[in-house]
């Protein structure tokens, strides 16, 4: 057959597929744009900022809605009060991930972010019991964070005021606290080694939710064929993994079982315990994955929302001398140390609103049914993809009042204490909520004021920050360049 011919059949093929999948739909599956045959409903959703387009459609068809993008067939759920219905009180049905065929072809199930079943419980235990032993949420990791700070400051310093991009040293900087419990060592800010994961990990994130990937999904003999985004996926994946594995091989033959030196040698002491549970769950596949979870989820959040910190310091100048008033009042010249947040209400304020305004992870990680649920009156089959739009509970109006502002009084009560705000769940809420919270709030606290007790950020001259976040899965600020004028 001609070319023609063969793209005319794949169409056909398509087109019917799409059918089908119409007319097997219950009748109580959630309401949602009617998709056209092969594409779906893609030509609604901008693939590199779709929460806002999600956003509009909950308006129209309400906090529980179905979207089909190419044949991958998705239900968001928007609004606190529906998240948190589907993540805690139901979460036994929507505690499960999506398999689909970018995931299947990265992770093949391992590691812990798109684990399932029964080797996702096994590795996430594992993780997070041995996170606490290296230090997670102790005095020793605390020490380690504090120690990079300082590096940090001195990079900064080293600019003696002048413009530069802050992108690439923190996102050494913070990469480093999470190395150190993995691998248990630190990178130089300009080492070749951390500085190519970082620009693998930093494409993969840009380019997670692209239309090509999207197109895989649905497509993947097809479009795997092609070149594109998910092809560079793969690739950074593939030369991770390899870095990862030459780590793991290397301290394979110096590993002291009675002397556990960090996170991989904890992981590979397990597979020589011979019971059941370490052969069949801590095999190299799953290493890999995990500490490749790990080093992604440990740095880029958390290096996003501080370089959010202080975009948004400049950009009001006046909450930014009010936290330093803060800072100046009640530590003074010491060392900031994470038992100095509980006296400063200002500041834990702040940074509260700024992970909130930042909204790092607009779509949260995708979710998937375990079983078939009737949730809200409707129907969702087992094995549906589920998003739990995590932009549409930080910016909830029933629970902010200025929701598109950066409003630290969200968190203040009139007194000006610390008020909880059920809402603020930047890390989700649930099974699948992040493993890492509490390392990274320590980070933001211990980061964010020794930075601002050691300098005053503002724009370069001339400059107005622009607050319009980058495109891609996450949230990330625009290219810009900063000021650190040092205050001593």
């Amino acid at each position: 057959m001609d070319l023609v011919t063969v793209l005319l059949f794949i169409v056909v093929i398509l087109f019917l597929a799409t059918v089908y999948n119409d007319q097997k739909q219950d009748k109580n599956y959630p309401p949602g744009p009617k998709p056209l045959p092969i594409i779906g409903s893609l030509h609604m959703v901008n693939p590199m900022s779709p929460q806002k387009d999600f956003m509009k459609l909950s308006k129209k068809y309400g906090p529980v809605f179905s979207i089909q993008l190419g044949l991958e067939k998705l239900v968001v759920l928007c609004g606190y009060d529906t998240i948190k219905d589907a993540l805690i009180n139901h979460s036994e049905e929507f505690y499960e991930r999506p398999d689909g065929p970018l995931f299947a072809k990265t992770t093949n199930g391992n590691g812990i972010v798109f684990a399932h079943g029964e080797n996702w419980k096994v590795m996430r235990r594992f993780t997070i019991a041995t996170l606490r032993d290296f230090g997670m949420g102790k005095k020793s990791i605390e020490n380690k964070i504090r120690e990079e700070v300082i590096c940090l400051i001195q990079e900064f310093r080293s600019h003696k005021g002048n413009p530069f991009d802050n992108l690439t040293i923190v996102n050494t900087a913070v990469a480093n606290i999470i190395v150190s419990i993995l691998l248990g060592k630190r990178f130089e800010y300009d080492d070749p080694i951390i500085l190519k994961l970082m620009r693998m990990i930093s494409e993969n994130i840009r380019t997670f939710g692209s239309t090509m990937v999207r197109l895989y999904n649905s497509y993947p003999t097809l479009i795997g064929l092609l070149p594109g985004a998910h092809q560079k996926i793969f690739e950074n994946f593939k030369s991770t993994q390899n870095f990862i594995k030459e780590v793991f091989t290397k301290q394979k033959k110096e590993l002291d079982i009675n002397d556990q030196r960090n996170f991989i040698d904890a992981f590979l002491a397990k597979q020589q315990e011979g019971n059941p549970e370490s052969t069949v769950y801590f095999h190299n596949d799953n290493l890999t994955v995990l500490v490749d979870n790990l080093f992604v989820a440990g740095m880029e959040t958390t290096s996003t929302t501080l370089q959010w910190s202080l975009l948004l310091m400049i950009k009001y100048p006046d909450i930014q001398k009010k936290v330093q008033n803060e800072i100046d009042r009640v530590i003074g010249s010491a060392e900031p140390q994470s038992e100095h947040r509980r006296q400063m209400p200002y500041t834990d304020a702040v940074i509260h609103e700024i992970q909130r305004f930042a909204d790092i992870i607009p779509l949260n990680a995708p979710h998937a049914t375990a079983k078939d649920v009737t949730f809200k009156g409707y129907s969702i089959p087992k094995g549906t993809t589920v998003i739990p739009l995590l932009t549409s509970v930080l910016r909830d109006e029933a629970y902010f009042e200025k929701p598109d502002e950066f409003y630290p009084e969200h968190f203040l009560d009139s007194e000006g204490n610390l008020k909880k705000n059920e809402a603020f769940i930047p890390f989700s809420i649930g099974k699948r909520s992040c493993a890492g919270e509490n390392l990274a709030k320590m980070e933001l606290f211990l980061f964010f004021t020794t930075l601002l007790q050691n300098f005053t950020f503002q724009a370069p001259p001339g400059v107005d920050p622009d607050l319009t976040p980058a495109l891609g899965f996450t949230s990330a600020p625009l290219p810009h360049r900063i000021c650190a004028i040092p205050r001593s």
